[in-house]
């Protein structure tokens, strides 16, 4: 146990570090989109539309790359799979500390664009998967949660040192701190590899023969290739279970508005009440220190009573009446009025995760999770076609009628609809890891 603890714990400063690298440049990229495309302005259609774009490329990249990823490291480790993302996640960084003019702003754009469709929401995915292997069904939501909270705390940490840096050397911290976090977790964080780890559930899937036999010759490995997972295997995980088919929906739906969310808020809060990096940074970092206490020390607490099902619900309603009371912003401080209400909107995506994860068994975790961050990374590439014109287009003077906040309640209705599916999880049949518990050592 002791042993588990540790590794937790290093697992948790690796995700530390890849946040605050992350998290910091936030506030500042807004800014520099604007000054590289359209400066001295604070409606930009073309930045909106570019971001829009680089989003749904960076979620079709993701849609293909993250059950790959998830499947690989079933088969090689986590640790092995965690360096690739985030090394790639540095390159784009170091450009921009380098510089941001227009030249330097294009060069970032295409290479954030390329690597993040490796690295986008990977190190989450096979964060997750390391922890299954690690922590019993019974602790695995309020682990989540834990690690929801440290990124969280990760988003604080970042933003609250973006407000008092310059936007120069919030690159420049941001890249060194990168590189940091690989060199930390391949240093101390040790390998996890599920076929070395007892399972306590039975797998959704049948488990491949690792070895053929081919005309009476000795037995050989199966090639690698073969080991990718197939559409018609991610079909079937879907199908397997009644509740990760209906977590699935979820993630899509609740994936949709928080991809709406990221291609339009900010653009819609400058444009509306002039927002700036300080005042975005003031705004995340108010709702990440409120996230980060709910996901440590709330959650936890609300986990056995209620149950993961329950809180899922919990988050995916808070967060809807959070998307209606931001499209009916009429006064500056009402944005920050809302972010009170992460407290709750924080217990979904951990929820929905451990939801995932106990329907699959010790050698599927990563195979489930990236089907998981698949499905979301698809609802990624439809999220910005749809808001970043609703967007640009009710903040433009042809709007069909004045309502500024039309995308956001639309975002709105898609988090209903989350919610909605959300209901009928806890009324799906038991699934095999509930039916096989009793039979965890036969294999």
């Amino acid at each position: 146990m002791e042993k588990k603890l540790t590794a937790s714990s290093h697992l948790f400063v690796t995700v530390f570090l890849s946040g605050f690298a992350t998290f910091i440049v936030i506030p500042a990229i807004t800014d520099v989109t604007m000054f590289a495309l359209c400066p001295g302005t604070d409606e930009c259609s073309l930045a909106i539309y570019l971001s829009g774009l680089q989003q749904a490329m960076i979620g079709l990249g993701t849609a293909l790359m993250m059950p790959l990823i998830g499947n690989l490291s079933d088969q090689y480790g986590r640790k092995a799979l965690l360096t690739l993302p985030m090394t790639l996640s540095i390159i784009p960084l170091a450009i921009l500390a380098c510089s941001r003019t227009t030249n330097y702003y294009y060069a970032y754009y295409a290479l954030r664009t390329l690597t993040a469709m490796i690295c986008e929401g990977s190190i989450n995915c096979l964060a997750l998967a390391y922890l299954a292997d690690n922590i019993s069904d019974s602790q695995r939501a309020s682990a989540f949660g834990i690690l929801s909270g440290v990124s969280s705390g990760a988003f604080v940490c970042g933003t609250l040192a973006a407000r008092f840096l310059s936007t120069g050397s919030t690159f420049q911290v941001a890249t060194f701190v990168s590189m940091l976090a690989v060199v930390y977790m391949r240093i101390f964080l040790e390998e996890s590899i599920p076929d070395q780890v007892d399972g306590m559930t039975q797998p959704i899937l049948k488990e491949g023969e690792d070895v053929i036999q081919k005309d009476g010759n000795a037995p050989r490995k199966m090639p690698v290739f073969k080991k990718i997972p197939s559409v018609g295997d991610i079909i079937s995980l879907l199908k397997s279970s009644p509740s990760f088919s209906q977590a699935a929906v979820v993630a899509f739906f609740n994936s949709l508005a928080e991809g709406g969310m990221i291609s339009s808020l900010m653009y819609y809060l400058k444009a509306r009440f002039h927002f700036n990096k300080n005042q975005f940074a003031d705004l995340m970092l108010i709702a990440g220190i409120i996230s980060t206490i709910s996901q440590l020390f709330l959650m936890p607490l609300l986990v056995s009573p209620l149950g993961d099902g329950k809180l899922l619900s919990i988050g995916l309603l808070v967060s809807c009446a959070n998307a209606i009371l931001y499209s009916i912003a009429w006064s500056a401080w009402v944005p920050y009025a809302a972010t009170a209400l992460s407290i709750m909107m924080v217990f979904a995506p951990p929820s929905l995760r451990s939801i995932a994860s106990k329907q699959a068994g010790a050698r599927e975790q990563g195979k489930a999770q990236g089907c998981i961050s698949g499905i979301s990374s698809l609802a990624n590439i439809i999220a910005p076609l749809v808001f970043s014109p609703l967007t640009a287009l009710f903040l433009s003077e042809d709007a069909p009628f004045h309502f500024p906040g039309f995308s956001i309640i639309c975002i709105a209705i898609t988090l209903m609809i989350a919610f909605i599916q959300s209901l009928m999880i806890g009324s799906a049949p038991s699934t095999s890891s509930d039916k096989n518990s009793s039979n965890c050592m036969e294999v």
